[in-house]
């Protein structure tokens, strides 16, 4: 025992040596060496983390995504409100169905709002939503037609205010309101919601019943999940928008819905690998966190855009395809109730469709 704890004090000596070694180097550098080795570590405590993750994601998108990972006939698209307002007619409905034979496209996402800030909906901003739903069903049988209401929301906006109970009763008037149009759901796309609102799944709970005995749908577009622990905090402390949920408030949402498409694009990735690998990443996180028998969707851009939040050389449908089946080939790939979304009919190109086609739906 007594040798033992001579060599443990020989042992524990050695780092106390190179300390007292250290301390006597750093007092003899200069100001200039002293702020420049400061500045090295600084920069490497931010950089190997950042390192660590892009290449934790750049590994999501690497091996060959499965056969089977391809569309189950539950896919959508969001549609934008030109549909309801008049700019369009019998030709672009036409057009449409020519557009949508041979997809996985189930439910259209059409713009029927902006909800007002109070909740109200005003009947002047969709005058042909009875033109669209009654032409749809007849051009697109079997593809189901759902409301698409949304707006801005407090505190982050100076709009919706989710937290007040009366101000919930009128959104819930308008998710009636568009039922009584024909519409076989409602579709939720309030922005930005932080996590641990209250009265975000107090809605929830107040329209499903309304939706439930409609025989029709209640779907909500999410944000994007922490690709790490508290990221949502982080951002709001530091930037106040909330850009990201925690997977526990996502779980407390899907469970209250019937489906729950997520807006995986604006990730900020610079790289079309980096992209996919974080669509692979979120679509294992979105399986994991949602029941059975909801509808998961993954966000697909089809619209270009190139600026921070949205690189459009990265953010690339074919890279999102491939990251998404990968995601599902590696969680769950005999999940049926999965597909796509794609965001948004106005500003998609033939390339966008050729590639959701070719990737997805073949």
């Amino acid at each position: 025992m007594g040798g033992f704890r001579t060599r443990a004090g020989r042992i524990g000596a050695v780092p106390a040596a190179w300390a007292r070694a250290l301390r006597v180097r750093w007092r003899s550098w200069s100001r200039w060496r002293k702020s420049l080795a400061t500045a090295l570590v600084a920069l490497a405590v931010v950089v190997v983390p950042i390192g660590s993750a892009a290449l934790a994601l750049r590994l999501q998108y690497v091996g060959d995504p499965s056969p089977e990972a391809r569309t189950r006939g539950r896919d959508a698209v969001w549609l934008g409100h030109a549909w309801v307002d008049g700019r369009k007619g019998d030709a672009d409905i036409a057009a449409l169905a020519r557009r949508l034979a041979g997809t996985g496209i189930r439910d259209l996402y059409v713009h029927t709002g902006p909800l007002e800030h109070d909740g109200s909906l005003p009947t002047s901003v969709h005058p042909r939503a009875r033109w669209f739903t009654e032409e749809a069903h007849r051009a697109l049988p079997g593809i189901r037609v759902q409301s698409w209401l949304g707006d801005e929301v407090k505190p982050e906006k100076d709009a919706l205010d989710l937290e007040d109970a009366p101000t919930r009763d009128r959104v819930t008037a308008s998710a009636r309101q568009v039922l009584d149009l024909g519409f076989d759901g409602v579709h939720f796309d309030m922005e930005p919601i932080r996590p641990g609102s209250k009265g975000w799944l107090a809605l929830l709970d107040q329209v499903r019943p309304v939706t439930a005995e409609r025989g029709t749908r209640l779907s909500v577009a999410v944000p994007q999940i922490d690709p790490l622990p508290y990221q949502h905090n982080v951002a709001i402390a530091f930037t106040d928008h909330g850009k990201w949920w925690d997977q526990a408030y996502f779980a407390e949402t899907a469970r209250r819905v019937d489906q729950v498409a997520v807006m995986t694009y604006d990730s900020s990735m610079p790289t079309e690998s980096l992209y996919g690998g974080y669509n692979a990443y979120q679509t294992e996180l979105a399986l994991e966190a949602t029941p059975e028998d909801v509808d998961l969707l993954m966000g697909l851009p089809f619209y270009w855009e190139d600026k921070w939040g949205h690189w459009g050389r990265a953010e690339t449908v074919t890279a999102g395809i491939r990251g998404i089946r990968l995601g599902l080939g590696r969680y769950d790939l005999d999940r049926q109730n999965f597909g796509v979304g794609l965001y948004v009919d106005f500003a998609a190109t033939e390339q966008n469709w050729t590639d959701y086609r070719r990737h997805w739906v073949r």
